[in-house]
């Protein structure tokens, strides 16, 4: 087994028992960045002395047998505080930036269990956009260099899928962690609200946004995630489990938006494999009302107003489809749009809906994912339209605070990547990751771009 490719499980365990130091391990994979990242564009800057030097203190210390990523490298999303560091947001629309001085929680949590950062990962500006683009670079998918990895955690997905780092950190306010994750492969748990520390260190996403982890399998998923949350990693059965009521649906949430074949085949797919294991397993309709797809909207907009006023960012400076989101967020907040009398509707109709059902199954995208290109240079209607027929299916489990995961599903009739999502209700991520993992059991899917079937 080769230090690249490797999964965090892998490592980890090879740098306790002394086979592998952090050092090697890290140095290894930041010269593969090296060698690699011109053609993807996922990292905004590479740590590259900074983390040997971490790494090498790894492996001095007297704790690293008991380490749960002892020495596995991990890259950061470019939107919280890595000490030293500056999360610029993708943007240029600051004037002025401060190296942060403390870690975020996620990170000081996962430095503490041995995870070593070796950067930060591309972002579209403010995290705002299902693609991940900029005027320095466009972040391009390991499976087809002229599709994106999604956004806003592209650059985190695009490392991954192209074996960079065995996993790394997302968050998620509107799919972020999800839609790159289908795009690109992947595996990754957007937790429930108050499960693992939030906050972007800008804004909150009014409750919506949380911090996840993407990684090639779902044992390194459940490891991440306990890390993240503080908990211990839960058992991932190898038998059947307990029998779920499962429910599937491929209906959007957003009016007159459709998933294709291929989408919907993929829920089908997972839906027979479950069946298989003796899950009960039949179509159910969500109770997704107009209100809750409008307060999804509403929130998007406002976001953007309240964390470029949070990062000082100057109006004139911000790309043109985030000048007009900004602009739109400031007036829906003025008159009092963002309210939570439609957010409160969904959450009742919710708790009655899975009274019934144990965990829900959805497409994640509508289609392949769009093209690799300079989003930015379009215009705002375009973006927002692109995004909201990509990947209507995620955001309304952000506004609601419910776990959701997205899951290998096979590949597309093209040889995409193809994805399904896995809903539960709070408090339910050990059972998601259970569901997951007996997906991966029954449905095995290729860990990286380059080792596809």
């Amino acid at each position: 087994m080769g230090v690249i490719g490797s999964t965090a499980s892998e490592i980890s365990e090879s740098v306790r028992s002394g086979r592998w130091s952090a050092e090697a391990v890290v140095q290894a994979h930041l010269d593969f960045i090296g060698s690699e990242d011109g053609r993807w564009s996922a990292f905004r800057r590479v740590r590259c002395d900074a983390a040997v030097a971490e790494a090498r203190a790894l492996d001095a210390g007297p704790g690293l047998p008991d380490l749960p990523l002892a020495g596995v490298p991990i890259a950061v999303k470019d939107n919280v505080a890595v000490t030293g560091e500056i999360a610029t947001f993708g943007t240029a629309a600051v004037s002025s930036w401060s190296p942060a001085k403390t870690d975020h929680p996620v990170v000081a949590r996962l430095r503490a269990a041995g995870a070593v950062v070796v950067g930060l990962t591309r972002v579209p500006e403010l995290c705002l956009f299902a693609f991940t683009d900029g005027p320095d670079a466009v972040t391009r998918n390991p499976w087809d260099p002229a599709r994106t990895p999604g956004g806003s955690s592209g650059g985190s997905a695009a490392a991954v899928a192209a074996g960079m780092v065995p996993i790394a950190h997302g968050a998620d306010g509107l799919g972020s962690l999800r839609i790159p994750a289908a795009s690109c492969g992947l595996v990754t748990l957007k937790p429930g609200r108050g499960i693992v520390p939030a906050g972007l260190g800008v804004g909150d996403w009014y409750g919506m946004a949380e911090n996840g982890i993407l990684t090639t399998t779902v044992q390194d998923l459940a490891l991440g995630h306990a890390v993240l949350a503080g908990t211990p990693v839960p058992a991932l059965s190898h038998g059947r489990g307990e029998t779920l009521r499962i429910g599937t649906s491929i209906r959007s949430p957003l009016i007159g938006v459709r998933a294709d074949v291929d989408c919907r085949s993929g829920v089908d797919r997972a839906a027979a494999a479950l069946a298989v294991l003796g899950h009960r397993v039949a179509p159910v309709r969500v109770p997704y009302p107009s209100s809750a797809a409008l307060a999804v909207v509403l929130r998007w907009y406002a976001v953007a107003a309240a964390d470029a006023q949070a990062l000082g960012a100057d109006l004139n400076r911000l790309q043109p489809r985030t000048r007009r989101h900004a602009q739109l967020g400031r007036l829906a907040i003025r008159l009092g749009l963002v309210r939570p009398g439609p957010v409160r509707a969904f959450e009742r109709r919710l708790r009655e809906f899975f009274e019934a059902v144990d965990v829900l199954i959805t497409p994640v995208l509508t289609g392949p994912p769009l093209a690799a290109q300079e989003w930015h240079r379009r215009g705002w209607l375009t973006n927002v339209l692109a995004c909201s027929r990509f990947a209507p299916y995620p955001a309304v489990w952000n506004l609601a605070g419910y776990p959701a995961m997205s899951v290998p599903a096979g590949t597309r009739q093209d040889g995409l990547p193809l994805a399904i999502q896995v809903v539960g209700a709070p408090g339910s991520e050990a059972r998601l990751l259970a569901v997951a993992a007996a997906l991966q059991r029954e449905l095995p899917w290729p860990r990286h771009a380059h080792l596809r079937p």
